[in-house]
């Protein structure tokens, strides 16, 4: 009699697990009356033979975000559920997440630093129009390039300032020159002065993390020779505002730093919100080399670089 109970009910629950029929269907199909069908249905669960998963994938993310925010030290941890593990679609989700949390950080009186870069233009297309009485966007690092390509430096800030309706503060300027003196007699322009030193007083800095690979946005820009891309290339692993790095995160061409226009990374250490939004295979290691440096407090990435910053 058992045995007879315990096929009907795994027979039952096929059909309404398996082959998504209703229990009115089910009850037709076998000549029952639907409340038995529904007891069977119960009978299958207590005995074990069916086995309910929810795959919540907020909930998995929320895991992964607290391990990361645990084992790297930071103020906070976001990941974006990308559909695929590719570059491209990885910087749409994260550019979404990453409005969202701006949203929902960003108060009057803010004062909110930008980069430049494909990760931070689908952030900028991805804002959550609001408007935030005495603020401002600055530009952290020069923008201006005679390249065919586009960084988006320009549509980047624009897009935050109106976003939040309030007044971009534009860095009129290469981000790399070609000596230190003339870098340095720029930087004691009024105007660039005044740009700069709101920069270092943003508590509020977004930024990507850019590779030193062969077609990296910063060669491609043009802002230096062959021989100063591969010395670049040899002793760093990435960049933040196109202050390049070692593995270990610390600044490893000074005569090229030296010549760099914007906020440096030391002072990135000291914001409210150090916010670093970059993530696919290829950036990794400039990932790991930049937490390490410290130069981040928030970390907004994809749950393919998440788990592998956790195998370290």
């Amino acid at each position: 009699m058992y045995r007879d109970k315990d096929k009907l009910a795994i027979n039952v629950a096929k059909l309404y697990y398996r082959s998504d029929y209703s229990q009115q269907k089910i009850a037709q199909e076998l000549g029952v009356s639907r409340p038995s069908i529904s007891r069977l249905l119960q009978y299958a669960k207590d005995k074990g033979y069916v086995n309910i998963q929810i795959v919540d994938p907020v909930e998995d993310m929320s895991h992964m975000e607290q391990r990361l925010k645990d084992k790297l030290h930071l103020k906070d941890v976001k990941i974006a559920s990308s559909t695929i593990n590719d570059e491209e679609e990885i910087k749409k989700y994260i550019g979404i997440t990453a409005a969202r949390y701006l949203d929902s950080i960003i108060k009057d009186g803010d004062i909110i630093g930008v980069g430049w870069g494909t990760t931070l233009y689908n952030m900028s297309q991805a804002l959550v129009p609001k408007a935030i009485k005495g603020s401002q966007v600055v530009q952290l690092e020069g923008g201006v390039s005679h390249s065919e390509w586009n960084n988006y430096a320009r549509e980047i800030l624009e897009s935050f300032a109106a976003n939040f309706d309030t007044v971009a503060q534009y860095m009129p300027l290469p981000v790399i020159f070609d000596t230190k003196e003339t870098k340095e007699l720029v930087d004691k322009d009024r105007y660039i002065k005044r740009v700069l030193e709101l920069g270092r007083h943003a508590n509020i800095a977004i930024f990507s993390v850019g590779t030193v690979r062969p077609n990296a946005l910063f060669f491609r820009l043009g802002y230096t020779g062959i021989e100063e891309q591969e010395k670049i290339q040899k002793s760093s692993v990435g960049d933040i505002c196109s202050r390049f790095f070692d593995v270990e995160g610390r600044i490893c061409n000074r005569d090229l730093d030296d010549r760099t226009v914007g906020i440096t990374l030391s002072e990135l250490r000291d914001k409210e919100f150090s916010i670093m939004i970059s993530g696919g295979e290829a950036k990794i290691n400039a990932i790991r080399a930049a937490l390490k440096g410290r130069y981040a407090n928030v970390l907004i990435t994809d749950q393919f670089t998440g788990k592998a910053l956790l195998e370290d």
